[in-house]
């Protein structure tokens, strides 16, 4: 239940008297999904967002990381890969496409978004529900990094799949939330709903307005209760957080979180939580995508890595505490805390 008590970021709305406002949970992805409809009927609100979630659990199904699926099974045939003899597959067109696309961020982010090291994930104890207080083997760390496990390492061609490395193990939890999101904005408005927001646990992108006003959300504070800030979030918008507060685990006084600087194969260490917001056609895949590799860049290079991937707004909160903010973002925030 960790997910949903420390969302990443705080959904706030506020219903008034006699608005259509239609609004539905499920638990995908291993944590909260909320949608909220406004301004259609009962029954059309209901009908589109059953069929969006019916999507969500059919992605999840597919893509998870460590459970049976189209993702795990492409993963244990790479691992019996060779320089000699490359794994071969046959992916779906949308596996293909997606893979294809996080290959392109990940060059995009200098590597520091790199959804092929799911074994480094896995060997720090990630690819579980509950995460054990354990260091695993610094040999087998050193091991795994050596082995340079890369998108790059993926040759597609069309929907035929090589990989000659079987260090490669695919880990889409960096990018399957975003790409849910813009799926279902394009599902959404494509039936007629165009008033909505789209929440998977904090991964979240508006649709239109919620009557004459804009969607408010609040970003999460990443060492107590409530929101940090508040700010509107626009059509066609989508807000993303990564932070060490949700899947973590503490040993000897440190705090290890699941975001994997794939240069040392150690968790990132100089950050509390990054929030990005990102707009245009593919702002939820972004959105989800960006964070994560600001957040391994650190106080030194984040906005560097920013700027180079486009995100104009973002938020970083180092180990420290200490915040910055780029200053588009900083103009529209609202702080419920005085910022350090």
């Amino acid at each position: 239940m960790r997910q949903v008590l420390a969302l990443w970021l705080v959904l706030l709305l506020l219903t008034g008297c006699g608005e259509k406002l239609h609004k539905q949970q499920s638990y995908v992805f291993g944590t909260l999904v909320e949608i909220t409809v406004f301004g259609e009927s009962e029954e059309k609100a209901r009908q589109v967002t059953d069929s969006v979630l019916k999507d969500f659990d059919a992605m999840h199904q597919t893509l998870h990381a460590w459970q049976p699926g189209a993702l795990e099974q492409l993963n244990a045939r790479i691992a019996q890969a060779s320089a000699a003899k490359p794994a071969e597959a046959t992916l779906t067109p949308e596996l293909a496409a997606m893979l294809q696309d996080a290959r392109r961020l990940s060059e995009l982010a200098e590597g520091l978004f790199n959804p092929a090291i799911g074994s480094l994930v896995r060997l720090w104890g990630f690819h579980s529900d509950t995460f054990e207080p354990r260091q695993p083997d610094t040999l087998e760390i050193e091991r795994l990094v050596k082995a340079r496990p890369e998108m790059a390492d993926l040759h597609i061609d069309g929907v035929k799949l090589k990989c000659a490395n079987p260090a490669v193990r695919l880990d889409l939890g960096g990018y399957a939330k975003g790409y849910a999101l813009d799926r279902a904005a394009a599902k959404m408005k494509s039936q007629g709903v165009n008033n909505a927001l789209i929440n998977i646990g904090g991964n979240i992108l508006a649709l239109g307005k919620k009557g004459g006003q804009a969607w408010k959300v609040g970003i999460q504070h990443p060492r107590r209760a409530g929101a940090l800030a508040m700010l509107e979030l626009h059509d066609g918008e989508a807000i993303g957080t990564s932070g060490d507060y949700q899947r973590y685990f503490e040993l000897g006084g440190k705090r290890y979180c699941h975001l994997i600087d794939p240069r040392t194969g150690w968790p990132a260490n100089q950050a509390q939580a990054v929030t990005v917001i990102a707009s245009g056609v593919r702002a939820g895949t972004l959105s989800d995508v960006a964070s994560k590799p600001l957040f391994i860049a650190g106080p030194a290079d984040w906005r560097r890595l920013a700027g180079k991937m486009g995100i104009s707004q973002a938020m970083f909160i180092a180990s420290d505490g200490k915040i910055e903010t780029t200053s588009d973002l900083a103009r529209r925030l609202i702080w419920n805390s005085e910022p350090k």
